[in-house]
């Protein structure tokens, strides 16, 4: 505000370098707008050109519509545009640029070209744009499409400029936008120059896991499991392929495999309708439908979800990257029942209440896939599936089969000797093969090699165990047992008598903080319940009074008692091994226990193969 306080309108160029602010933020805001106009215009082939981190240059080349004369100089206006025409079609937008600002905003901050011509044009036409000023409109030649460089980012706002980061900073941006589009417009043909060097050449149509793949590698691709819901015909990745059928909402793409131990980089890409965008529904429903994980890290996923237009508005955040939903619990749900539903058994239905339970893992799916068809380093073709997650279940097994019944020759001491068959789980069928000296087991499958942690599977047993209401039998204590809790741990597990008595507990106040334990559930056995219920009361005092819902509190009581009474025999015989991994087998989320660490580690026969270069 000037010293007199008086209130003035603001000159023509200030006001345009401050909405220019809005959109253009750096380097890669630009190519963003860039993109994003050039699929609007129907390109099958956008080339893209950067250096100096895209201070210097950033350059989008497609071969889209292309634009008249008349349109070409009219895009130079603010609020100019060919995506809205009345206040009405802001209710339904389908697509990616519509406000009419991204070409005003970077030719007032930069020097900027833009060549265009229509396919059945005889000439294109060439705009040059000094920092907002027009310096020339001429005609020349040029294929059709348009082609926009701009150079000398902020030139004429040296205080932007301050505040860019160095030149691999922003390069790095640059090339997550890149990637961005590349995962929404698998269809599209893409290339990206870096000071002159080729970094990536898409070939078009491509499918979603083929440019995964291409993207971020074959370990970083085997490490997803697909995700439909409902179940699509069409092929994932081409906006609107999945657009909803009578208005119905649908979700499709890939999420990561519970359990990954492998070094994992935590992309996570969700696109509204084709378009990059977030909004505080779909993180919670990512964060709350996941099994969890040490530490809270966000599980990686490429998600996209497709709605009616009318049913989303991208017109909250001035660069577009947040988006608001008309109804947010049908997308929390249907994100939920479709993370679920990735996970679930063949044939098993997942409701909306499991499907977004806080921290209850969603439930396993196995499909059917060929290791033999699983991708090498080459590019595979495009009717071989991916190994998305482990173990798989072939539908052949990589060697010749046993028969139930049927002895294996130098069978080991410790070795099952017979494969077990199992109807429904993790395995087509799996062997006991030995137990480590640390009290591991080793399990051979159909698909590969499988360690297992018996106590992480012990407490994923007795979690879900707990979870399920209509299982929760009391075993009564020939002695009742007493355990003195703290002031707060008292208090605190009082407001959950409901809960424990629903999943099996009987306990009542006993003196001054001192509980007396009557019965316990069966699933836990009879030793150690004062440890069981000071565990739980430990729980609830740290991060009861953080969160609430039903649901989260019997969660916190299964996971608290599946910790604290998980224990048990250090030494497995054959057939103690072979009633776990049943009872794991027949759980919801067989790979990680309630506190996200991995039940198993799995290597694939593949893997092993690779590895022994075979």
């Amino acid at each position: 505000m000037t010293g007199d306080g008086h209130v003035r309108l603001l000159p023509l160029h200030v006001a345009n370098k401050i909405a220019a602010g809005e959109v253009v933020e750096r380097p890669a805001s630009v190519l963003k707008e860039l993109m994003e106009n050039s699929l609007d215009a129907g390109a099958t082939r956008i080339d893209v050109a950067v250096s100096a981190g895209g201070r210097k240059l950033v350059s989008v080349r497609d071969n889209g519509c292309g634009m008249s004369r008349d349109d070409a100089v009219m895009s130079l206006e603010r609020q100019a545009t060919s995506k809205i025409h009345d206040v009405d079609d802001i209710e339904r937008i389908a697509t990616l640029g519509f406000r009419g600002e991204a070409i005003p905003s970077i030719a007032a901050v930069s020097r900027f070209t833009l060549v265009t011509r229509m396919a059945d044009a005889d000439e294109a036409t060439k705009l040059v744009v000094n920092a907002g000023t027009l310096a020339e409109v001429t005609v020349c030649g040029a294929p059709p499409g348009t082609c926009v460089e701009v150079r000398d980012l902020f030139c004429n706002v040296p205080a932007r400029r301050k505040f860019l980061r160095a030149y691999a900073t922003e390069e790095a941006h640059i090339k997550n936008v890149f990637a961005v589009h590349a995962l929404a417009h698998p269809s599209v043909a893409l290339s990206l120059a870096v000071d002159g060097r080729e970094v990536w050449r898409f070939a078009a149509g491509a499918t979603l896991e083929e440019r995964i793949r291409e993207l971020y590698g074959i370990d970083f691709t085997e490490g997803l499991i697909p995700v439909s819901w409902p179940k699509m015909d069409t092929r994932p990745g081409d906006p609107g392929s999945a657009a909803s059928d009578g208005g119905r909402l649908s979700i499709h793409g890939y999420i990561e495999r519970p359990g990954r131990q492998t070094a994992f980089r935590r992309e996570q890409h969700v696109f509204v309708n084709g378009r990059p965008a977030s909004a505080p529904v779909i993180s919670y429903a990512l964060r709350d439908a996941y099994p969890g994980r040490p530490g809270d890290a966000r599980p990686t996923a490429i998600l996209f979800i497709d709605l009616p237009p009318d049913q989303v508005d991208v017109n909250v955040h001035p660069a577009k990257r947040e988006v608001r939903f008309r109804r947010p619990s049908d997308v929390r749900d249907a994100l939920a029942q479709a993370i679920a539903a990735a996970f679930a058994p063949q044939g098993q239905d997942v409701g909306v209440r499991q499907a977004a339970a806080t921290t209850s893992p969603p439930l396993e799916r196995q499909t059917e896939r060929q290791p033999e068809s699983a991708p090498s380093p080459s590019p595979a073709p495009p009717q071989q599936d991916l190994h998305f997650q482990i173990p798989i279940q072939p539908t052949l097994p990589p060697r010749d089969v046993p028969q139930l019944g049927e002895e294996r020759e130098n069978a080991g001491e410790n070795g099952g000797g017979v494969p077990i068959e199992t109807a429904a789980g993790p395995w087509r069928w799996f062997e006991f093969l030995a137990q480590t000296s640390s009290g591991l087991l080793v399990l051979e499958t159909d698909a590969g090699i499988v360690t297992l942690h018996p106590q992480a599977a012990k407490e994923r047993i007795v979690y879900e165990s707990l979870l399920d209401g209509a299982n929760a039998v009391s075993q009564p204590l020939l002695i009742p047992e007493t355990v003195k809790l703290t002031p707060l741990e008292s208090v605190k597990i009082a407001s959950f008598a409901d809960i424990l008595a629903a999943q099996g507990f009987q306990i009542e106040p006993f003196g001054d903080c001192v509980w007396k334990i009557d019965a316990v559930p069966q699933v836990l056995g009879v030793s150690g319940a004062g440890q069981s219920i000071a565990a739980i009361a430990h729980d609830i005092a740290e991060g009861g009074a953080r969160r609430g819902g039903a649901r989260w509190r019997e969660e916190l009581v299964a996971r608290s008692a599946a910790r604290a009474t998980a224990g048990g025999s250090s030494r497995y015989t054959p057939e103690m091994a072979r009633k776990l991994v049943e009872q794991l087998a027949s759980c919801r989320m067989p790979y990680v226990c309630p506190r996200g660490r991995p039940v198993m580690i799995f290597t694939s026969n593949r893997e092993l193969a690779r590895k022994f270069d075979r």
